[in-house]
């Protein structure tokens, strides 16, 4: 069920508003929900909690309005809306610069006009706008009185609005005219239409309201001599709502520099917080990733310096090393430590005699050297007996290592000695490749002769 909250606000801050929920699934079964009045601007707060989750209308006072139509030789909807203002200048009251002008889109009306615009002054309206924001209520709609009472295409209609000290006459006289005035005031202009009308002599057609018929939707004071019918009585502001922008293409005064920003919606602001929520968890994650990042490259960084400190420990003759290249210059150094381009296999020797240098730590080699082409390594040791050299043999052997010691001296406190290690077979395989290729040159060379 949708609800609107009409406002009818004051040309002063100490006049009475009235205001008036209307709810209904359409115009025609809208019904009153509440309704009441405010003793001036400084109540408009009131209303605030009833403005929440409704449509909020705004009625202001025809007498602020000054509703002008014209017409305008311009080919283009701009330039009408640029001339219209200086074409009005010698008829208004104050400076072009000081009134704001709002138009309305119509056809052109039977006395051929082509521009329709509303005038009111910027003090008024920056006045209206101030204390409905004061209130905490939005509105994207505001309309003069006159404009929301019902069009009759031969005559006009009225009402009154307010209590005796404040009673107004709304009076719409046509599409894009009518007049809000003060109960004295109607006095006056009740007694100028009486006596057109007591003037015989006077042409209809240069007082045409005297054949004017009203129709009256209350009790107007001091109009007994009028052509009137009298309505069944509504609510002021009841009638203006079910008549609110009625054959007026969705004129609004809040336009231009009055146009209020649509708020979004209510779903548009949930995936909007939604969206929110998803950019704040994207920017933390990518926080996170970074943080990581950056450890990994501190990490990254410091394997590095770890490669570096402890190659330069290995070969300290070392002046420059690049991780880049660090493993190619491993290779040579080690081919440079066994004489041979062979690392495979002098890596492998070296972790079948490691244990044997584990079980015997009273050995200590001096140097290393590794045959390629015999598959042999060659360990210089000391010792503080001859024991401990026996026992390395022993260890080797039983590793599946083929042994020969060298010769072995005292030097002082210390046993020096070598030995001499392969793998078991790998004496017979090389004899064997040897004795094979003396038996193929002996054949090449019968062959010859």
């Amino acid at each position: 069920m949708t609800e609107t909250l009409f406002i009818r606000l004051g040309s002063k801050a100490q006049d009475t508003i009235h205001w008036l929920i209307l709810g209904g699934a359409s115009d025609d079964e809208a019904e009153v929900i509440g309704s009441g009045e405010l003793k001036g601007a400084e109540n408009l707060s009131e209303l605030t909690s009833k403005a929440q989750h409704r449509q909020v209308r705004v009625l202001v006072p025809g007498c602020d309005v000054l509703l002008k139509s014209l017409n305008v030789p311009a080919k283009s909807s701009r330039a009408t809306r640029l001339a219209a203002p200086y074409m009005l200048e010698d008829s208004l009251a104050e400076e072009v610069d000081q009134l704001f002008f709002a138009f309305a889109e119509f056809s052109k009306d039977i006395q051929e006009n082509n521009c329709f615009t509303a005038i009111v002054a910027h003090k008024q309206m920056k006045q209206w706008l101030t204390w409905l924001a004061e209130a905490d209520i939005e509105t994207a709609m505001m309309l003069p009185d006159v404009l929301a009472m019902p069009f009759m295409e031969h005559g006009w209609s009225a009402i009154s609005v307010g209590d005796a000290d404040q009673e107004q006459i709304i009076v719409r006289q046509h599409h894009w005219q009518g007049f809000t005035l003060d109960v004295d005031v109607w006095k006056i202009q009740w007694q100028a239409f009486q006596n057109d009308i007591n003037n015989s002599e006077l042409e209809q057609e240069d007082y045409p309201h005297k054949s004017v018929h009203i129709e009256a939707y209350s009790n107007l004071t001091h109009s007994e001599q009028l052509n009137i019918t009298q309505m069944p009585e509504e609510l002021p502001l009841a009638l203006m709502a079910k008549n609110y922008g009625k054959n007026l293409n969705n004129f609004n005064l809040l336009q231009g520099q009055y146009k209020i920003k649509e708020s979004r919606s209510q779903a548009g602001q949930q995936w909007l917080w939604v969206a929110g929520v998803a950019v704040f968890a994207l920017l933390l994650s990518l926080g996170s990733k970074t943080a990581q990042l950056w450890q990994l490259q501190a990490e990254q960084e410091s394997v590095k310096q770890d490669i570096i400190t402890n190659y330069k420990k290995a070969f300290p003759k070392t002046k420059r090393v690049r991780v880049s290249t660090i493993k190619s210059q491993l290779n040579r150094e080690l081919a440079l430590l066994g004489g041979v381009s062979d690392r495979q296999g002098f890596l492998a020797m070296l972790a079948k005699v490691q244990p044997a240098f584990a079980k015997v730590s009273a050995l200590k080699p001096e140097s290393l050297k590794f045959d390629g082409k015999r598959q042999e390594l060659r360990i210089q040791a000391k010792a503080k007996d001859y024991q401990a050299f026996e026992q390395f043999s022993q260890a080797l052997a039983a590793s599946s290592l083929t042994v020969k010691q060298g010769s072995q001296s005292n030097q002082g406190e210390q046993v020096t000695g070598s030995f001499s290690i392969s793998n078991k077979g790998s004496s017979n395989t090389s004899t064997k490749k040897k004795s094979a290729a003396k038996k193929r040159s002996s054949k090449n060379n019968k062959e010859t002769s």
